[in-house]
């Protein structure tokens, strides 16, 4: 079987900026939010979070549904292109 790619396609990266300007534009550091979904019971490092952002590591479903709850959006919210995030 073969390995399956790990390349971050176009909508990964989208989510990855989304997830970046709605944690700036409400003043969350990185620690922060990733706290915020350990707490939702999705446990993540800050570290991972930074990956998530850099479009590094993916953001499963079950990681998008934390992050929009701990940003208090609609998961379809990190969907979007920014200018409607």
């Amino acid at each position: 079987m073969a390995a399956r790619s790990l390349e971050i396609g176009p909508a990964g990266i989208m989510v990855a900026r989304n997830i970046e300007i709605l944690r700036t534009e409400r003043g969350l550091p990185q620690r922060e939010l990733a706290a915020r979904v350990t707490a939702l019971g999705r446990p993540m490092s800050n570290t991972m979070l930074s990956r998530i952002e850099r479009a590094q590591r993916r953001c499963d479903i079950d990681d998008l549904v934390a992050l929009a709850q701990a940003l208090h959006v609609p998961f379809p919210a990190l969907l979007r292109g920014p200018a409607t995030a």
